[in-house]
């Protein structure tokens, strides 16, 4: 997979900006995409605290950028934008003590096309890398959310098996409008991965099987999605045995474009979603690659602040190949 999206990179020369520069994870993993040259790494931090911590970890990142909020040649023109997107919610002094912070300023960066993509969160929350996307870049004309996905990726004797998942991290218990958003961005998302998405909408139900106000939810969502996105392989509500199993399928849902072959799945709600990804995870032997947030304006995605230095380059690059 991470071949594949390096290539994708390498024809197409991106920035992301990583909002927390001195911290060793993301200089490791900062000096190995430097040394890759198919993303160029950008740094938010004191130039002294970074370079001191650098040479502390052993990381070579010389010639990267250091861009620090406290003596940024543009942070006038970056206090007077933010000021406007925010007219009415925010004092031009606010948003001035707002860009002083690593999340906040490197959002800004993107906006203002200073780098490509963004990659923050390894000291600090989800609602944190999130709130500072919505104030500045915002979703997608037609999105009114944020959502995320998982990819889910095992080895197979003929090669890999790629699954994608949404939404396990974000949306906690989505309206019909809401899942809609949610199918069509993570068929989005597959699609960045070399996944033709057949998009199952789960339930307990399959196709009336069961009743029920979740039942009616997915249902409803399924037709709303294959209105909004006719080019998309879509049905629900299934259950997930019909939705993988031909066998099951054949009994459940004959003539079904999805059933029995689903690769994308979207869940009812959050619960189900994070539960189902960690079955896969932990049970199905599938890595997981996430959360990764979709419907913004442009690539921002969120780290664990568990996460160590492979994860932080494998997000960069998924992050930057968003784009």
């Amino acid at each position: 997979m991470f071949e594949n999206l390096i290539e994708v990179l390498k024809k197409n020369p991106r920035r992301i900006v990583f909002t927390e520069g001195p911290d060793p994870r993301i200089l490791e993993a900062a000096a190995r995409l430097k040394q890759g040259g198919f993303l160029t790494p950008v740094l938010v931090g004191n130039p002294a605290e970074v370079e001191a911590a650098a040479k502390a970890g052993g990381f070579d990142i010389a010639g990267l950028e250091i861009l620090d909020p406290a003596a940024y040649p543009r942070m006038d023109e970056m206090v007077e934008t933010m000021a406007e997107l925010r007219k009415g919610k925010m004092a031009p002094e606010d948003c001035r003590k707002a860009l002083s912070q690593g999340n906040y300023f490197g959002t800004m960066l993107v906006k203002m096309g200073v780098a490509d993509a963004l990659l923050g969160g390894a000291t600090y929350s989800t609602a944190d890398t999130v709130r500072p996307a919505l104030q500045i870049v915002k979703t997608k004309p037609g999105n009114s959310i944020v959502s995320s996905c998982f990819i889910m990726i095992r080895e197979t004797e003929g090669g890999q098996e790629t699954l994608a998942m949404g939404d396990c991290a974000i949306n906690i218990a989505p309206s019909e409008d809401e899942l809609v958003e949610i199918a069509v961005e993570t068929a989005h998302t597959a699609k960045v991965f070399g996944v033709d998405p057949k998009v199952a909408l789960l339930s307990y139900s399959t196709l009336g099987s069961g009743k029920g106000e979740s039942v009616d939810k997915m249902k409803n969502a399924a037709a709303k999605v294959k209105a909004a996105a006719p080019e998309l392989a879509v049905d629900g509500e299934l259950q997930f045995d019909a939705a993988v199993s031909p066998a099951v399928a054949s009994i459940k849902c004959k003539g079904s474009p999805v059933a029995g072959q689903a690769n994308t799945f979207i869940f009812p709600d959050i619960n189900a979603g994070n539960i189902g990804y960690k079955i896969a995870q932990r049970l199905g032997g599938f890595a997981a690659f996430g959360p990764i947030l979709q419907g913004l304006n442009a690539p921002i995605n969120d780290l664990s602040r568990g996460c160590n230095a492979e994860e932080v380059y494998q997000m960069a690059i998924i992050t930057a190949a968003l784009k």
